[in-house]
């Protein structure tokens, strides 16, 4: 691919743009201005992992493992900003579904610490986590505010704040978790793997890259659900005072 297929593929971007304005969606500049960053990390990054794979240093493997999870927590906080301490329970939730993940392969020896390994498997993991996390605030923050007079009848009657959210919470971890359930019950028919297919391009027996891409599938399911578990437990009682009294 050349540099001007590349930019007459980037009329794609003006199609999304035009919808939006079609629709007002008021997604417009949030288009534009997610598509220019992504450019320009991407040649960033593309610089950066670079120089980390060459110096196979595993100090600078988990630099980069900590900024991915640090701008993956701020993006996913940018979801409940009402929320007190939302960007903690990101950094906390995103790390936790990464480190419990990346541990067990790790310990099983499916992968190396190495930064061609690590890494990209380590950006799967945390880029899922941080969408769920995301949706895990939005919901909260939202169901919350809508069933207010529901939580608070509950509180009167007598319930903790963890009995009186229960089905809003449950609903929550639940919409935080479908995308990846749906993903898995459309893996390999509707969607088809990047890293399977690189493989298989690459040279490598199918059945060698359908192993790891069930690997990248199980992983992810893991990650997902301590990352959903974990926001949504810690962020419910940021809705709540010690004497189980509702702020919002």
């Amino acid at each position: 691919m050349n540099p001007f297929s590349l930019s007459m593929a980037a009329l794609l971007v003006v199609f999304a743009i035009t919808i939006s304005r079609y629709q007002r969606l008021g997604l417009e500049k949030d288009i534009l201005v997610g598509t220019l960053r992504a450019v320009i990390q991407l040649l960033a990054v593309g610089y950066i992992l670079h120089l980390v794979f060459d110096q196979k240093d595993w100090r600078f493997t988990t630099l980069m493992l900590l900024v991915m999870v640090l701008v993956a927590a701020q993006n996913a906080a940018a979801k409940g900003k009402k929320i007190p301490r939302v960007l903690s329970i990101a950094v906390l939730s995103i790390s936790a579904g990464t480190g419990v993940t990346l541990a067990a392969l790790l310990g099983v020896g499916v992968i190396s610490y190495s930064p061609w390994e690590a890494i990209p498997i380590s950006g799967m993991i945390v880029g899922n986590a941080m969408v769920a996390c995301s949706l895990v605030f939005n919901n909260l923050n939202t169901t919350l505010k809508e069933r207010k007079a529901e939580v608070e009848t509950a509180l009167a009657l007598g319930a903790t704040a963890r009995q009186a959210v229960d089905g809003v919470l449950r609903g929550a971890l639940k919409a935080g978790m479908i995308p990846t359930v749906d993903s898995l019950k459309t893996l390999g028919i509707v969607q088809l793997p990047g890293m399977m297919t690189g493989l298989i391009l690459a040279g490598v027996s199918p059945m060698v890259a359908v192993r790891y891409q069930i690997l990248v599938a199980f992983m992810l399911s893991s990650a997902v659900a301590i990352a959903c578990v974990t926001a949504g437990l810690l962020t419910y009682r940021q809705f709540f005072n010690k004497n189980h009294q509702a702020l919002f």
